[in-house]
């Protein structure tokens, strides 16, 4: 894991140690044969995000303690699920992404073109 790639050619960097975030809570959007879900994608939590993705039955903003989980507000970093933010953007809702924290696997599920178009800042 710690030599994983980003998608624009770097080292992967962390995408949020506060809340811990990444499918191995290590803070980055680290992926391996475990991770069905492919939470991949480093991006800042918007309301409209939130939202979209509690209609669709993945509740981020509720705090569930038995999992240490605090809940998330806009603009809280979060590693996500890639077919999830791809659904996030065909409904016009895709949160912001930080390219440098965004796994390289990232490119097997949506376009290096989305991603610039919705990067939080020029990288």
């Amino acid at each position: 894991m710690s030599d994983a790639m980003n998608v624009i050619g770097g080292k992967l960097e962390s995408c949020c140690t506060s809340p811990m975030t990444g499918f191995y809570r290590d803070g980055k959007c680290s992926t391996g044969a475990g991770d069905l879900g492919a939470h991949v994608i480093c991006a800042q939590m918007t309301e409209a995000f939130l939202a979209f993705t509690q209609l669709q039955g993945n509740d981020l903003s509720t705090p569930v303690e038995r999992f240490n989980f605090p809940g998330l507000k806009p603009g809280d970093r979060w590693c996500l699920c890639a077919l999830r933010w791809q659904e996030a953007l065909d409904a016009g809702v895709a949160p912001p992404v930080i390219l440098s924290a965004t796994h390289a696997m990232a490119l097997e599920y949506v376009s290096m073109d989305d991603l610039k178009q919705h990067a939080l800042s020029p990288e």
